[in-house]
Order: C-alpha cells, then sequence, then structure tokens
C-alpha cells in the first residue's frame, strides 16, 4: 500500500517562486537568502558530522499523524548521497503545503533511497500512538532498498533495531535527512487524508487532516465518529457528546 500510493501521479509542477519563512511571529514573509542558506548548511553539517568510515550511509526518520483523531500515522525515512543538498528542505511544520509537495517530487528523485510506512487506525487503537509511530518508523528503515549505517529518528524515544539508532529530540529542525523524511511522511498522509475525504466528507479531512479542529470536534459531536476515527482518542469528545444528550433528554422529559 505505501508503495503503491507514493508512486501516484504527483500534482503537476508548481511554478518557482520566492520561498516564505516564519517570522518571529508565526506569519509567513519572503525568506531571506542568507538566513535560508545558513539554515540548509545546518541541517547538513549536523548529518555530516556523524558521517566517518563506518558510517556510509545514514538514514533520517520521522512520522506524521500523532495528532489526529482519525487516520493513520505515516512515517518515512530517507538516505542521501553525503553531499546531497536540497534547497528549502526544512522541518514540514515550518513549509507551506505548496512548498512541500515541491520538495516531495525533489527528494523522491534524488535521494539514494527512500520509503513509507503505514500503520492504521486500528492498530493505533490496539497498541497506542506512541508504540504505532516507533512501528511505522521501523518500518520505513526495514523497506529501505540501502541498508543504512546509522539511524537518526526525530524525537526522544527509539526502536529496537540491529542498526544504530540515535533520537534527536527536535531533529527535523536540525537533521537534513530528518526533515527530508518529515516531508515525505506529511505530504503522504495529508494526500491519503484528501483521498478519504471523498468517501467521509462530512468531517472536512481535506481541510482539517484529522487533526482535532474545533469545526471537527463539533461534527463528531454532532452526526458521531467514522469507521476510521481512533476510538481511544475520542473518549473526552464522546464524553461530552454524552452528556449533551443526556441534558437535552432531561429537559425533554421534564417538559412531556
Amino acid at each position: 500500500m505505501p508503495e503503491n500510493f507514493v508512486s501516484r501521479s504527483i500534482r503537476k509542477k508548481f511554478e518557482e517562486s520566492q520561498q516564505p519563512f516564519k517570522d518571529k511571529y508565526g506569519n509567513w514573509s519572503v525568506c531571506n537568502l542568507s538566513w535560508c542558506l545558513r539554515k540548509r548548511n545546518q541541517l547538513k553539517a549536523f548529518d555530516k558530522k556523524y558521517l566517518n568510515s563506518k558510517v556510509k550511509y545514514l538514514a533520517g526518520v520521522d512520522e506524521a499523524g500523532r495528532g489526529p483523531l482519525a487516520g493513520p500515522v505515516v512515517a518515512a525515512a530517507v538516505i542521501f548521497n553525503k553531499n546531497t543538498v536540497i534547497k528549502d528542505v526544512n522541518d514540514s511544520k515550518q513549509l507551506t503545503e505548496k512548498q512541500r509537495e515541491k520538495l516531495f517530487d525533489k527528494i523522491i528523485s534524488i535521494a539514494l533511497a527512500y520509503s513509507v510506512s503505514i500503520i492504521d487506525h486500528i492498530i493505533i487503537d490496539e497498541i497506542n500512538i506512541l508504540n504505532a509511530s516507533l512501528m511505522a518508523m521501523k518500518q520505513a528503515v526495514g523497506e529501505l532498498k540501502i541498508n543504512p549505517d546509522l539511524i537518526l529518528i526525530d524525537g526522544n524515544k527509539t526502536f529496537l533495531s540491529d542498526i544504530p539508532a540515535i533520537p534527536i529530540v527536535k531533529g527535523d529542525t536540525k537533521s537534513f535527512s530528518i526533515a527530508a523524511a518529515s516531508i515525505l511522511a506529511k505530504v503522504t498522509r495529508d494526500r491519503l487524508m484528501k483521498n478519504l475525504a471523498k468517501d467521509y466528507p462530512e468531517y472536512l479531512w481535506e481541510r482539517n487532516k484529522g487533526y482535532p479542529t474545533k469545526q471537527h470536534r463539533d461534527i463528531i459531536k454532532k452526526i458521531g465518529p467514522s469507521p476510521l476515527h481512533r476510538k481511544t482518542f475520542l473518549k473526552n469528545i464522546l464524553a461530552e457528546q454524552q452528556k449533551f444528550e443526556f441534558i437535552a433528554n432531561e429537559i425533554v422529559s421534564e417538559k412531556i
């Protein structure tokens, strides 16, 4: 499923434009060239310090979709040539959707190896989101066509592996390969949620991607969850819904 999904035809190329970045107030601004170059060099320098005679192939790993109320968690792993640099690669959360889509194409065409793994909502409910995220990341690494010598994982947790693995807190803002993996995971999951929205249009997943926006929570309270919602994530929302229904029934009973 992941391979078929990732290889699906990608949206038409967007025209080149000045690349925005978030200023200290969280607003999108035109990227200062010197800042962008400095950031790109920092990300690449971070990875290079792990490369040596014993570590030729470094895999960056990240996930997308830990917080949503519906849909899967997606993880990606990617390996680059040590000298590969891709303009504008950064933490996926710091990029616009347009930027992520363009970079997705570049990353998969330039990477020595990449892989994406998808863990569905059923498994998330069974083993919890942390374990499902780690499972997705481990599977993504395992499906790489090149075996890495070292794995850099975004976050403070790691998974059991015969290959040395290092967790990097906020790794998607520090490591070039982790940042690239974050883009692959995010774009893959967003596309998947847009496709699923066609079957469940009432939940507006094409907009919220399954995340707990107020509008999404209100829809669940009104019409209930879909088969693709994570039941373990809905306890508080459904409890509020039941409380509202109980009060409404009490009011009706009193009137009768």
